[in-house]
C-alpha cells in the first residue's frame, strides 16, 4: 500500500452527456466513462471517489475526485492523456499528487453549486439544456427576501428527495445569491454540503415566490414545516452547476474556473 499515490482531479463535464455521475450498468455515468480513460493510462482499474453524486443533466465546472494509483504517472498523462480517451462532454481540467489523507468527498469543507434560469417569454435554443427557464420575468426583490431565512444551519427536509439516503437531513448553508444580467438570473448556493435535489427544490420554491404564486415568507413556513408535500416541485436540472468544492488549504489544490 506504501506504493500508492493519491492523484486528485478537476473535472469539467456537460451532464446532458450522462445518465449522472454514478456508475450505471449500461455504462452511461460520468464515472463510467472517467474510470474507463483513468485505467487506459494507469494499466489497470482505478476506482474514483467523487465530492459531488451529480445527477442526470446537471453539469459540473469544478468537480473533484481523487483515486490511488499504483502506477507512477506525470501530472500531464492524467489530464492530457485521459483526455484523450474521454468521449465530448468530459475533461480533466487539472491533476494533482496529494496526500494520502485527502479524500474528494469526506474531505470536502465546502460546496458551491450555481443555478442559470433564463427569464424570457420563448425557451432557449443555442442554451437548450444549458440554461432553465421561466416564460416571464421574476420579482427577483422578493425572491432575495424570501432566501434569507435559508442561511444557518437548518434542517431541509422539505427540499430534499423522497429517494435521499443522506443520514441527516440537516445542512448549513452559508450563501445564497442570486444576480441578474438582463434576461438571465444566476442563483449561487454555497453550504458544507447538499441533500439529494435540495437545490432543485430550493429554486422551485424560489420561482414560486418571483412569479407571486407563494408570498416570501412562504419559504420560512414551509422550511420550519419540514413536509417535501407543501414546497414546490423540483426545477430542471439544466441549469445547475457544480462549480466550486474546497478543502483545507495545505492540499493547494487549483482553482476551477466558473461556468463559461
Amino acid at each position: 500500500m506504501s506504493d500508492l499515490r493519491r492523484i486528485a482531479l478537476g473535472l469539467e463535464y456537460n451532464g446532458r452527456a450522462f445518465c449522472g455521475w454514478q456508475t450505471q450498468p449500461g455504462g452511461c455515468g460520468v464515472q463510467d466513462v472517467l474510470e474507463a480513460a483513468l485505467a487506459q493510462i494507469h494499466g489497470g482499474p482505478l476506482a474514483t471517489f467523487v465530492a459531488g453524486r451529480t445527477d442526470a443533466g446537471v453539469h459540473a465546472t469544478g468537480q473533484v475526485v481523487h483515486f490511488d494509483a499504483l502506477n507512477a504517472r506525470p501530472e500531464s498523462a492524467w489530464v492530457r492523456g485521459v483526455n484523450a480517451h474521454l468521449p465530448p462532454g468530459v475533461v480533466v481540467l487539472w491533476a494533482r499528487q496529494v496526500e494520502s489523507d485527502f479524500h474528494a468527498r469526506f474531505g470536502a469543507l465546502e460546496r458551491e453549486y450555481r443555478y442559470r434560469l433564463l427569464m424570457r417569454s420563448v425557451p432557449p435554443a443555442i442554451l437548450a439544456g444549458r440554461v432553465g427557464w421561466v416564460h416571464d420575468a421574476l420579482d427577483v426583490a422578493a425572491m432575495q427576501a424570501a432566501s434569507r431565512c435559508l442561511i444557518g444551519t437548518h434542517d431541509f427536509s422539505a427540499f430534499r428527495a423522497a429517494e435521499c439516503q443522506a443520514k441527516s437531513p440537516v445542512r448549513e448553508m452559508r450563501r445564497v445569491e442570486m444576480t441578474q444580467e438582463g434576461a438571465m438570473l444566476e442563483f449561487t448556493f454555497c453550504a458544507n454540503a447538499f441533500l439529494q435535489h435540495q437545490i432543485r427544490n430550493l429554486v422551485g420554491a424560489l420561482v414560486w415566490v418571483g412569479q407571486g404564486r407563494r408570498p416570501p415568507e412562504w419559504m420560512a413556513e414551509t422550511l420550519a414545516g419540514r413536509d417535501r408535500c407543501r414546497a414546490a416541485a423540483t426545477f430542471a436540472p439544466d441549469g445547475l452547476y457544480l462549480t466550486a468544492v474546497r478543502y483545507d488549504p495545505r492540499h493547494v489544490l487549483p482553482e476551477s474556473p466558473l461556468i463559461p
